[in-house]
């Protein structure tokens, strides 16, 4: 490390009086600039990932300002005609709400279900109603910063990504296989596939041991509580305190239980700190880094009691991922060339508001351009038919020196997306990782600014008050929600977008003589994108359509089925949103939308197909203007609004003066290739 920077890391870490307040760990590593070569992914010569436990995005970030959490301004519709924030018990509404207890943070929050068969209820095939039949209302129970000021402080110090999903509706167990090894056995291969936390041992090859046939250097860190026991579990022990609850998921595969000493997997994956025996909990992973001996790719495994599983206080976990962020900063040279990815397996029961993308079980429920036969399962005596996933968001914070500044990625990832980095990076590539999840999930490269050089300290909390005050178990805290709800709304301000590859556009096309209506979808010429349609007026549905970089695919709805009007709405990625609504047996206008004007307009062509001329008003969500157009038949207007005043975000409505139900809505957000800003139009205080 140059001399000029290691004298700024030394004044960061409290090496004077001047900056002694700054010497906490995150202060640390958003202080520390990166050891930049080629200013490419190749100068990060370390990876390393915390996966932690059971908690949605909108549970941890929802009031997060400048992300897509309760301030969303397009969310999905119910069939009951009210936004899925309105989730219904039965009885009336259960709407998101933040628990009456003290020091939220520290509070014992009793977990909910979260099976596969409890999964699939609530996402209820896509039509997103059955949260709380399924999880109860304890689904909605929501944190803030107040109550979580590290998690906060570390997504505003670095980048937050607000469209990662877990990979798999359902349990822990299947998400991990999904993390270690690309996916939980779908093709029927090796004991697979594994819906539930079975911990049977199995036999496919998992990606570890794919890098030590390359000759990637890889490790596991994490207590060994008692060792691996006669029955195969490793690391499931009564005291919380010690082992790693069982989530180095690499120990229910057969080649690992069955290593012995010498061998890479035994030395890799089942050594670690003995806490029983003295140890401390980062001694091991401590020493690697000051030495320089951090692996290329690592992978963190937490005890029960920091792992963020409730009933487990969330600051503990906090004060475990700052001791993380205190070993890996222990030598800063090490740091500036170190990756870390901190995410959660699963949401537990925990409600999140974006409907996950998921791929058509048949032509009835969709189309896609890609293969989707490894991700649906066609069901058995023991679990129903279902996609495997996506599952919901779950949280996922980059930190790194080249992630820093407080950014959002919206790119749709999951956690397959993880191995898909270590694929850009080192060159191995993961076969299980299925065609339709490498066509919509990123590989989490936009999270990154390679060219970053100059970072800046962020004032983070400190966590020593969160170690825990015993060595317990305590009893649940189980939330109620409030007697007269209200939709809880974002923090004030607003957060520097990356740069994503999205051009996506949806066309629609009535045909009036069938009375029947079609939409084309496509992601763009650079990424695939999945888009989920939803019907105002039909009972059917949703639908799901898929499309790999560079294609399109359409559809087609027969009116009939709903009186002659169709009434589609389009949801994908990045708040993109459109709607098309109106007679489909009836010749009239059509519109459609394309970004445009270098990555700072959209133009819309209005077409009238009619025999009388039209007039089609334009109204503009982001300032509140009206414009009037005249259309006359088999002619067309082009017109092209300028989006830099709304920070290239639209949304643009559409209607007739001769057919009242006609409508077309446009919203999203326009891609230049350069950082932009998170929506205006988030709901905030």
């Amino acid at each position: 490390m140059a001399e000029l920077n290691r004298r700024r890391f030394l004044q960061i870490a409290g090496a004077t009086a001047g900056f002694a307040a700054l010497s906490n760990s995150i202060d640390r590593a958003a202080a520390i600039p990166a050891r930049r070569r080629s200013g490419t992914i190749d100068d990060v010569e370390h990876i390393v990932v915390l996966m932690q436990e059971n908690r949605s995005f909108d549970h941890y970030f929802g009031s997060l300002k400048g992300v897509r959490g309760f301030g969303d301004p397009r969310p999905m519709t119910l069939g009951t005609g009210k936004s899925v924030w309105h989730q219904p018990d039965g009885a009336k509404d259960v709407l998101p709400y933040r628990p009456e207890a003290a020091d939220l943070g520290m509070q014992f929050i009793a977990g909910l279900n979260h099976d596969w068969a409890g999964g699939h209820k609530a996402w209820n095939h896509g039509k997103y109603d059955q949260w709380i039949p399924a999880k109860s209302a304890g689904t909605m129970a929501y944190l803030t910063r107040e109550d979580i000021p590290f998690h906060y402080a570390l997504a505003d110090a670095f980048t937050v990504c607000d469209a990662y999903h877990c990979s798999f509706i359902g349990a822990t167990d299947p998400n991990r296989y999904y993390l270690w090894t690309g996916h939980t056995g779908n093709d029927g291969q090796g004991g697979g596939p594994v819906l539930g936390n079975e911990e049977a041992g199995y036999s496919w090859t998992t990606y570890p041991e794919r890098l030590e046939k390359a000759g990637i250097s890889w490790k596991i860190y994490q207590d060994v509580g008692d060792g691996l026991d006669k029955a195969g579990s490793w690391g499931w022990i009564n005291d919380a305190y010690r082992g790693n609850y069982g989530d180095n998921s690499l120990l229910y595969f057969d080649n690992y239980r069955n290593a012995q000493p010498g061998d890479p997997l035994y030395d890799k994956a089942r050594t670690g700190t003995n806490v029983k025996k003295g140890d401390g909990y980062f001694d091991v992973l401590k020493a690697d880094v000051k030495a320089g001996k951090l692996p290329q790719i690592s992978w963190i495994a937490a005890p029960e009691a920091f792992s963020e599983h409730p009933n487990w206080p969330v600051n503990y976990g906090a004060w475990y991922i700052s001791q993380v962020l205190d070993a890996l900063t222990a030598n800063p040279e090490v740091w500036s060339r170190t990756a870390l990815f901190i995410t959660y397996d699963e949401n537990d029961g925990y409600f999140d508001h974006v409907a996950p993308p998921f791929p058509p079980a048949s032509a009835a429920q969709g189309l896609s351009t890609v293969d989707t036969t490894l991700d649906v399962f066609a069901g058995n005596g023991h679990y129903g038919a279902g996609p495997y996933g996506l599952g919901q968001r779950v949280p996922m914070i980059v930190v790194s020196p080249w992630s820093t500044g407080g950014f959002v990625c919206s790119e749709v990832f999951d956690h397959t997306s993880v191995i898909r980095f270590m694929e850009r990076r080192f060159g191995v590539r993961e076969p299980h990782i299925s065609p339709w999840r490498r066509a919509i999930c990123g590989d989490l490269t936009s999270a990154f600014d390679f060219r970053l050089q100059h970072t800046r300290p962020a004032a983070l909390p400190d966590t020593t008050g969160w170690a825990p005050k015993d060595r317990e178990r305590h009893p649940d805290y189980v939330p109620k929600p409030p007697a007269n709800p209200s939709l809880p709304k974002q923090e004030n301000g607003s957060r520097p977008t990356r740069p994503l590859r999205y051009t996506p556009l949806t066309d629609g096309a009535a045909t009036p003589s069938t009375g029947r209506f079609t939409l084309t979808f496509s992601g763009g010429a650079e990424t695939g994108a999945c888009f989920t349609v939803t019907s105002g007026n039909r009972a059917d549905g949703p639908w799901t359509y898929t499309t790999e970089a560079g294609k399109s695919i359409s559809d087609t709805w027969n009116t009939a089925y709903s009186k002659g009007v169709y009434d589609l709405s389009v949801y994908g990625p990045n708040g993109f949103l459109r709607t098309f609504r109106g007679s489909g047996t009836t010749a009239g206008p059509e519109v459609t939308a394309r970004h445009a004007g270098r990555g700072c307009a959209v133009e819309l062509t209005l077409t009238n197909t009619g025999t009388t001329a039209c007039r089609l008003t334009l109204s503009n969500a982001y300032d509140g203007k009206k414009e009037t157009f005249t259309v006359a038949p088999g002619r067309r207007v082009v017109h092209t609004v300028n989006l830099r005043r709304s920070k290239r975000w639209y949304d643009l409505s559409v209607v007739s003066d001769q057919d009242g139900t006609f409508l077309r809505r446009f919203a999203g957000h326009v891609e230049n290739g350069e950082p932009g800003v998170s929506d205006p139009a988030i709901i905030t205080h």
